[in-house]
């Protein structure tokens, strides 16, 4: 790391002020800083002092990722080869997974980074480093049979409309993550719903087999339709179809812990979005409409679908979520059970986290309004009733 950081230094002031290469002064820093955290400090006003940045909360996140990522890229190779009706190896199964899914990882960090390369060199800024997780969560939230223009294109929307026309990182009202995919819902609804999407039909590499006409429906779109299917260990380990990353219950456990553990996210949003969930869930049990899906237990609909992706890497988002402690309560419980409410009620969409975390993002400064205003009125009654 030495002798890295030795030829960064020796390269560095062609890529500072009056130097060869000081058009891409930011694309440099954000590598720099990507590497090494960065030596300098601030003259003035009050600041905390620490060795983390966002570069390393945000590869924390990605790291948290990658147990559900992996198990995701398997999936996709178990489900084809389940439903190709040919043996394949567990090798096997993870290649042709990961063959599958990778261009999508490519694609979008190559579409969205490279918009935030320009937009930092246009602006004269640092490149932002929200993009780290975004990049990684957008291919885990879509079906694997995706096509990747209309990833590419959804990316570019998220990254211009839902962060860069805001400020950027950090001023985003809307998850850029859940922004592609509701783009992707509501522009190509059929390369996102129904039963031919969440399942590759297609051999690649000479792996699988190509099956015409392939379809298998999702636990949540047989119960929206049909009849409640019975609860399995499959729901928990995640060998069902569905997106990418969201299966499996296991997978996105481990990455809520190392999320907890290391502090990046905060328990009291991701308990209370599964609270506000299980709540509704024991509602509609009880009082809810006569339908499969009204009728599926509170904790089958906790594990199915993208609940727990969302209550874990989702709702937590620093930026789009509730910051008041008070208020990630309230925040999360709104999630929980609005994404119920609307997966019972709504008779076009088996799915709600999506839609109930973007609408909770309008509304988490409101929520954090009233917290705020309510500790204030508080201790203005305390300091009157003290003189």
């Amino acid at each position: 790391m030495k002798a890295l950081r030795n030829y960064i230094d020796k390269i560095k002031p062609n890529f500072e002020e009056g130097g060869k290469y000081q058009a891409f002064r930011s694309v440099f820093d954000g590598f720099e800083t990507f590497l090494f955290v960065p030596n300098t400090t601030s003259k003035t006003g009050t600041h905390i002092h620490d060795a983390i940045d966002s570069k390393r909360i945000m590869s924390l996140v990605v790291i948290a990722l990658i147990p559900a990522l992996l198990f995701g890229m398997y999936n996709v190779g178990y489900q084809h080869y389940l439903a190709a009706g040919v043996e394949g190896s567990f090798i096997e199964k993870f290649v042709y997974g990961f063959l599958a899914v990778l261009p999508k990882i490519v694609v979008s960090y190559v579409v969205g980074l490279g918009i935030e390369f320009v937009v930092a060199q246009w602006k004269k800024e640092e490149i932002q480093e929200g993009f780290l997780v975004s990049g990684m969560l957008i291919p885990m939230i879509v079906p694997v049979d995706c096509p990747l223009w209309m990833l590419a294109v959804a990316t570019a929307f998220s990254v211009i409309f839902a962060k860069e026309v805001f400020g950027g990182t950090g001023m985003n009202i809307f998850n850029p993550a859940l922004i592609t995919r509701a783009f992707l819902f509501f522009a190509y609804p059929t390369k996102m719903s129904g039963d031919a999407v969440w399942v590759s039909g297609d051999s690649i590499c000479g792996l699988g087999k190509t099956v015409d006409g392939l379809t298998a429906a999702t636990p949540l779109g047989i119960a929206k339709v049909a009849e409640c299917p019975d609860f399995s260990l499959d729901m928990v380990t995640g060998f069902i179809p569905g997106s990418i990353g969201e299966t499996s219950v296991i997978a996105i456990a481990i990455g809520a812990v190392i999320l907890l553990w290391s502090g990046v996210a905060s328990w009291k949003t991701m308990l209370s979005v599964f609270v506000g969930g299980a709540f509704m869930g024991w509602v509609f049990n009880t009082i809810g409409p006569d339908t499969a899906i009204a009728h599926m237990p509170w904790y089958q609909h906790l594990c199915l679908g993208g609940f727990c992706f969302g209550a874990v890497f989702m709702a937590t988002d620093p930026v789009t979520s509730s910051r008041t402690e008070n208020g990630k309560f309230v925040y999360g419980f709104l999630i929980g059970a609005m994404a119920i409410i609307i997966r019972v009620l709504n008779p076009g969409y088996p799915e709600g986290m999506m839609l109930a975390i973007l609408l909770m993002n309008i509304f988490a400064p409101l929520i954090d309004y009233v917290v705020v205003q309510g500790n204030i009125s508080r201790r203005a009654k305390r300091a009157m009733s003290n003189k």
